[in-house]
């Protein structure tokens, strides 16, 4: 439904621009068309290789990986994990939930969601293009430190309750 809504604002908003400045409005079209089109094909790329990665890493695999015994060596494989895969975050929560239901611990599952959330090694190659080489490489770095830290505080929360 929210999407029903967003698709016509846009709309409304694009009828607005028209009407005010037809010349712009198409200026303004034509630059998306070409933004999109030199994305196309590393977008393309990414597609392929989280098909494949899908594919090979599914959560049985990773749940004898990552079991709750697996302690800070579980964390930091499913952190390297996270960081490799890349799949839409509500399907990153449902694979939470898979992993723990067949035995992963609490605190690899946390540290393999915020990975998969927060760093993407597969679209390093589009990030240096649009925010540069060591932006893109301090800001993945950040990103990695912070999710081994958050699973280990959301390991220790749950112990606590």
């Amino acid at each position: 439904m929210s999407s029903i809504i967003l698709y016509l604002i846009a709309f409304l908003l694009f009828l607005i621009s028209y009407k005010r400045d037809r010349r712009k409005t198409k200026k303004a079209l034509l630059t998306g068309v070409k933004a999109i089109e030199n994305i196309l094909p590393q977008f393309l790329g990414i597609i392929l290789i989280v098909g494949l990665t899908l594919s090979i890493l599914n959560p049985e695999i990773i749940s004898k990986i990552i079991g709750s015994n697996s302690n800070i060596l579980g964390v930091l494989l499913s952190a390297i994990l996270g960081s490799i895969a890349m799949m839409p975050t509500f399907v990153a929560f449902s694979t939470g939930d898979m992993l723990l239901k067949n035995g992963a611990g609490i605190a690899q599952v946390a540290a393999l969601i915020s990975t998969l959330t927060l760093i993407g090694i597969v679209t390093i190659p589009l990030e240096v293009k649009y925010i540069g080489k060591k932006a893109a490489i301090y800001r993945n770095l950040v990103a990695f430190i912070f999710s081994i830290i958050v699973a280990f505080f959301v390991g220790l929360v749950v112990k606590i309750i």
